[in-house]
């Protein structure tokens, strides 16, 4: 059975820093691109960040500069480490692991982690 299960979200205040984890479980991890997505109320889900299983990342514009995805295959974790936060960052920040074997795809979502950036 997979598993993917956020942890580190909370309330902050503007300018603040969170670190969101996801551990996995029940999938090879190492072999997974893994991403970071947020929701917002009244909005669709979006890319925040993506990490490549050679460790390439790629970020949302919206986030290039404050946000670091990192992962540790060791511990089967993914992290977004979250600074410089804004209001506007305000969603559920939902894990995200995907692989595609042969022509198919495998695709995990953890329940999502809330993150409300307010003073």
């Amino acid at each position: 059975q997979v598993q993917l299960v956020e942890s580190g979200g909370g309330l902050v205040q503007p300018g603040g820093s969170l670190r969101l984890s996801c551990a996995a479980s029940g999938i090879t991890f190492s072999a997974y691109v893994l991403g970071w997505y947020r929701q917002a109320p009244g909005k669709q889900r979006e890319l925040v960040a993506l990490i490549t299983s050679g460790g390439s990342t790629n970020y949302a514009d919206s986030v290039k500069g404050r946000f670091t995805i990192s992962r540790d295959n060791a511990k089967n974790t993914v992290y977004l480490q979250m600074n410089s936060l804004k209001p506007e960052d305000t969603a559920i920040y939902y894990c995200n692991a995907v692989i595609y074997p042969q022509g198919s795809i495998n695709n995990y979502w953890g329940q999502g982690a809330q993150v409300t950036v307010s003073s």
